[in-house]
């Protein structure tokens, strides 16, 4: 998400992004609506889940990366897991939960893995 856009308004064209492809999407958890960073939990199959969050990248466009790095299909639970104690020391910080069968992000960002 670009830092010269509000947070709230990157999430909404995600939302929007997402279920125009067929998705559902959903704010799990609303943080600042400006400047809040935004977690991304994917999953496709019942159990699994991909989790992106921004990179840390100070000079250049936001990118994301997937977490925990080089895992794909995660169990859900680890997932739901490192998110909450994301959430316990960030409280303006956005969760947003897709389910898509493909496990697409719908992110225009950069994704690292």
């Amino acid at each position: 998400m670009p830092r010269e856009i509000a947070t709230h308004i990157w999430v909404g064209a995600l939302l929007h992004r997402a279920e125009q492809s067929g998705a559902f999407a959903t704010v799990v958890h609303s943080g600042d609506a400006q400047r809040g960073d935004v977690l991304i939990k994917v999953t496709r199959e019942r159990g699994t889940a991909q989790l992106y969050a921004p990179a840390f990248n100070p000079d250049g466009p936001t990118e994301f990366e997937a977490l925990p790095a080089g895992v794909t299909d995660a169990p859900e639970g680890d997932v739901d897991a490192l998110i909450a104690r994301r959430l316990t020391s960030d409280r303006d910080l956005w969760v947003i939960e897709i389910e898509d069968r493909r496990g697409r992000h719908f992110l225009t960002e950069t994704v690292r893995r």
